[in-house]
């Protein structure tokens, strides 16, 4: 690629469009931005966090509804990117606005109007010509929005160095990209610290007319000629620097006092998926429908103390305890030591992350200690035999214990059920809801539709879940014209397969968890908060309570060595270490108790393995095993 030099390379800009959400600043060209500035000292970075000014304008409300969908979000700019496709679009905006009664209130054209006005306001009043490099992080449900704002801006300065990168562009992502997009200079395959920094060195060199080939950095070029695309990242996070979200809080300060909130900061401590990694074949391990890590190569985490420092350093210089962490997934060996140090802080933090269903409950401990307030745990499902399909490594009475532990430590659980995996099969659904019978008592899990990922193993590998061919999701063909669908591959894919006999067969779990949230939410209305199934102990015997929707609450009292077997359940135990913790009890009479137990659904049972699922009720009180008990009472 050659260069057209026509001053050395003093600013640039980075700009994240609609559709993030409103309420936290881009981690993505806020980390960018923090590592360019100490890169190159003399560079002045600008970072527009534009999808801000967005849903300032339309209401925050309205911008939230549209955001949490991803056909929503790509409408409204595809209408401007193509307007004469209106009618097609608006289409699909009307069929997926279902439900979201603060849009039904507004038409898509009046919609789309507002949104035009507010966006050309903003190509307007930036001086685009003094900038050496206009840099587009694009994620999901940025797409349209940031083409359309490309084509706009080229066509005032056609000279402008586009570059785009994200997760909307890996891999096959970038095929035809050129040919369709000829603004778009090159794109950048993986995370953009390093490629994007060899670029501005590279343009800001009069000597170089022409750009080498660098790893992670896509070209019309090297697109034409089919070079494997390449990842070039930090072999260490150490090198990050905290995240520069000055431009982000300097927008939101410049609103009326009636349009300030306290924002969430995103924060990472990790980059990949430590579960998902290449096989001696070259495979790739991971969950079978995730496509969440294909920028990465491998699993980084930062070191403890660097973790600390940094939420220490953005909570104190933006004044907001609110954090997400924006791994796919917490590091295991080192989360203990992070929460304990960021309790050790001081500060009421309140925390979101994504965790394993294999994180143990001293970990969780820690995590609620430090002020984590919500998880999204890898549960997806509540049968082993799917569990198994989807390559999670983990077990239902695995991912049921940990819904437990979420309960007792009051820690929100907003974790998924996928419906309709491909070749999932009528003994997957028939587990499933024997199994919803146990949870009833904990926070509901949220249903998901399947929906294939370009990258996934799904994907890469479709016969061996039963799909006959992939393709782009139809949705696209109603968004873009029709050579762009036949030459773009777009991260949300279709396939042909099993589709409608998985709607059918997962029709009963769908009224389920309808069900289930409906008599979880009635169960907890009011302003104290009662556990469904608690106990509460005597240190002799226990007493279980155990809360009914249409009833009066059963309780039942565990005596002496009852008691004690029901502790020793609190984690899962096999049949083999229970009999073995408790000797001089006949084999019968532990098997009988342990079936009485699991037919009141006070405990689940898995093969020979058995979970106790009443929480205390007292969530301080000591619920030790250790001590063995005096006397041994009669089992019941």
């Amino acid at each position: 690629m050659k260069f057209k030099h026509t001053a050395p390379l003093e600013k640039i800009i980075l700009i994240s469009a609609p559709w993030p959400l409103y309420s936290r600043p881009s981690i993505q060209i806020g980390t960018l931005k923090s590592y360019l500035k100490k890169k190159f000292p003399d560079l002045k970075v600008d970072a527009h966090h534009f999808y801000l000014k967005v849903a300032k304008t339309i209401g925050y409300g309205r911008y939230r509804a549209i955001s949490e969908r991803t056909w929503l979000a790509e409408t409204i700019y595809a209408a401007l990117l193509y307007p004469e496709r209106q009618k097609h679009i608006e289409k699909i905006f009307y069929k997926h606005v279902a439900g979201k009664s603060v849009l039904r209130e507004i038409s898509f054209e009046t919609l789309t109007k507002q949104i035009q006005k507010v966006s050309e306001t903003f190509i307007h009043t930036i001086d685009w010509g003094g900038y050496g490099l206009a840099g587009f992080s694009i994620c999901l449900c940025q797409l349209t929005a940031s083409l359309y704002f490309i084509r706009q801006i080229k066509k005032q300065f056609p000279n402008l160095f586009i570059v785009v990168g994200g997760s909307m562009f890996t891999a096959d992502a970038t095929r035809n990209l050129f040919k369709i997009f000829p603004e778009i200079d090159v794109a950048i395959n993986g995370e953009g610290e390093v490629p994007l920094s060899r670029l501005i060195a590279y343009l800001n060199d009069p000597q170089c007319k022409k750009m080498p080939p660098v790893k992670g950095i896509i070209t019309a070029e090297s697109a034409e000629k089919k070079i494997p695309t390449a990842f070039h990242q930090m072999n260490s996070l150490s090198d990050l620097v905290p995240p520069d979200y000055d431009d982000y809080f300097e927008l939101l300060q410049s609103f009326g006092p009636e349009k300030i909130f306290f924002p969430t900061l995103p924060m990472e401590i990790s980059r990949g998926c430590w579960w998902r990694r290449k096989q001696k074949d070259g495979r790739s391990s991971g969950c079978a429908f995730c496509n969440l890590n294909l920028q990465w190569d491998g699993y980084r985490s930062k070191n403890p103390a660097q973790v600390v420092s940094e939420i220490d350093y953005l909570t104190t210089k933006y004044k907001t305890l609110s954090l997400s962490f924006t791994d796919n997934l917490l590091p295991l060996k080192t989360s203990r030591d992070i929460f304990n140090r960021i309790a050790r802080l001081g500060k009421d933090f309140r925390l979101f992350g994504e965790i394993r269903a294999t994180t143990p409950e001293s970990v969780l401990k820690a995590m609620q200690a430090a002020g984590m307030q919500e998880v999204q745990i890898g549960i997806e499902a509540l049968s082993t035999r799917l569990l198994k399909k989807l390559n999670k490594g983990t077990t239902t009475i695995q991912n049921i214990e940990i819904m437990k532990y979420c309960e007792m430590t009051g820690i929100a659980n907003s974790s998924n059920l996928i419906l309709h995996f491909p070749d999932s099969d009528q003994k997957d659904v028939d587990e499933t809801l024997r199994n919803l019978d146990f949870v009833l008592c904990f926070r509901p899990l949220k249903r998901v539709h399947f929906w294939l990922g370009l990258g996934s193993l799904v994907w890469q590998h479709p016969e061996t879940f039963g799909l006959k061919s992939v393709f782009n999701h139809p949705n696209y063909a109603h968004i873009f014209p029709p050579d762009v669908f036949k030459a773009m591959r777009f991260t949300i894919q279709s396939y042909r397969g099993d589709l409608g006999l998985q709607r059918k067969l997962w029709l009963p779990v769908e009224k389920k968890l309808n069900a289930w949230k409906k008599s979880y939410d009635e169960l907890h209305k009011g302003p104290r908060h009662e556990n469904i199934l608690s106990f509460r102990d005597g240190r002799s015997f226990m007493i279980i309570r155990q809360r009914r929707l249409n009833g009066q609450p059963l309780t039942h009292r565990l005596e002496g060595t009852s008691r004690e077997i029901y502790l020793f359940c609190m984690q899962h135990r096999s049949l083999k270490r229970i009999l073995a913790r408790f000797p001089s009890v006949g084999t019968d009479k532990i098997e009988a108790f342990l079936k009485m137990m699991v037919n009141k659904k006070l405990m689940f049972q898995e093969n020979d393995t058995y979970l106790s699922l009443a929480v205390p009720a007292n969530p301080h009180g000591s619920t030790s095993t250790s001590t063995p008990p005096n006397h041994i009472e009669k089992l019941f």
